[in-house]
């Protein structure tokens, strides 16, 4: 297998037709490239995905969507429904299936924007109340400082984590915001964080958006009677639209909502956003795979080919060297071996030419400022390079058995008067 002789041979044949050999090759090298380069970009794609739903992936949210439709157990139509602290205690005490279950409010109807004051900058932001360790639930990305803690609830602190935007508004001159006091709505904030939104397209109404405690908003801003939204999520093995459907009947039933009034409780459930993107990354995988697979199989056909001409146009010297008493398995190894060389050659450049296009294009992309885009960071798996490989070997293989087993089969006497 490692003769040195035996392998300056195979490269010496190759190189005897180096046009047919180099056009063979190449259908190979595409294939593996293809396969490289749409893999490498739905890879990068799923783990995008992975990483902006992160622990957020399973969570369902409930608001107020509309006044009750139907009259229900002596209770009249025309209801405003509010969720309150004790409709999260009993969603918490009645459901064993519940991980995370919490409400909270914005400030100004659907979280408009507020006018913002500090010093003598001012911007209008949106204001919403969150929890400690909600971050993956805001799809944020925390740069500077830190974010809101239990304590900072319990204590109904006054302060603040605000987006870039924000930053870039009200500090202009260049004043570090962590520690200062921005005035919202008349009561003073201190500036205690600063973050980033991870969604894909980063726009700027991501990161114009201002957190405060929630619990501090609600009593800063008079809105201690109810939430405004609800979030929760199932604890690991339960599934988000099952809990979905639970919470919903519960709501209903303590706040005496006919069942067939369906358009009182709006709801949103992240799972099944989640799956859907999930299914378009399997998607593109499959189509990578199929891409490919297609266009190596058909460089495994030109290889093939390739073999058996060349086999035909050795007639002569493998009858000579089955007269001289080369094996048939010493004959099927040669035309193997040679089907390898150009297979495996062809192809490990097809996946070095794969990762370094890659590679350049994740750098062009950051240096271009597009570095959160969903596609903006394409990379192979090293299981997937490893797969890629043994598919090469295998398709090498494949490529030369019937050559191999025609070779084998030469009749030394007939191929030595074969002219």
């Amino acid at each position: 297998m490692f003769d040195w002789d035996k392998w300056q041979e195979i490269i010496i044949s190759l190189r005897k037709q180096k046009l047919r050999t180099g056009l063979t090759a190449f259908g190979v090298f595409w294939g593996i490239f293809m396969l490289v380069i749409l893999l490498g970009f739905g890879t990068g794609f799923g783990t995008k995905i992975e990483n902006i739903f992160g622990d957020a992936k399973s969570v369902v949210i409930f608001w107020p969507s509309n006044t009750t439709q139907l009259a229900f157990e002596g209770l009249g139509k025309g209801r405003a429904i509010k969720f309150t602290p004790e409709d999260v205690e009993a969603i918490r005490q009645s459901i064993p299936a519940v991980n995370l279950v919490d409400g909270k409010n914005n400030l100004g109807n659907f979280g408009a924007a507020q006018y913002i004051v500090y010093g003598k900058e001012s911007g209008s932001f949106s204001v919403a109340g969150t929890h400690a360790g909600w971050e993956p639930f805001e799809f944020i990305k925390l740069l500077e400082g830190r974010y809101i803690n239990p304590l900072d609830e319990k204590e109904k602190r006054k302060i603040a984590v605000i987006g870039t935007r924000v930053k870039e508004v009200l500090f202009k001159s260049g004043i570090n915001p962590i520690g200062e006091s921005i005035d919202i709505g008349g009561v003073k904030f201190k500036v205690v964080g600063i973050y980033k939104s991870n969604e894909p397209d980063g726009s700027q109404q991501a990161n114009s958006r201002i957190f405060l405690p929630n619990e501090t908003l609600r009593q800063a801003f008079n809105q201690t009677d109810a939430f405004q939204v609800l979030f929760f999520s199932p604890k690991p093995g339960f599934s988000a639209f099952d809990l979905e459907r639970d919470v919903k009947k519960l709501l209903y039933e303590r706040k005496k909502i006919h069942p067939d009034d369906s358009g009182v409780i709006g709801g949103f459930n992240m799972e099944q956003n989640y799956q859907q993107n999930r299914g378009l990354v399997m998607g593109i995988l499959g189509f990578s795979w199929m891409v490919a697979i297609g266009t190596i199989i058909a460089g495994v056909i030109g290889v093939g080919n390739i073999m058996l001409v060349v086999v035909k146009e050795r007639t002569r010297e493998i009858g000579l060297r089955k007269a001289m008493g080369a094996t048939p398995t010493n004959i099927s190894l040669m035309i193997i071996h040679e089907s390898l060389i150009i297979t495996m050659i062809a192809g490990y450049a097809g996946l070095a030419a794969g990762v370094f296009l890659l590679e350049g294009i994740r750098a062009l992309l950051a240096k271009m400022g597009q570095a959160d885009g969903m596609f903006s960071a394409p990379y192979i798996d090293i299981k997937i390079a490893l797969m890629a490989l043994a598919v090469l070997v295998v398709t090498g293989v494949l490529a030369a058995l019937l050559p191999a087993i025609k070779a084998a089969s030469v009749n030394p006497i007939t191929a030595l008067q074969d002219e």
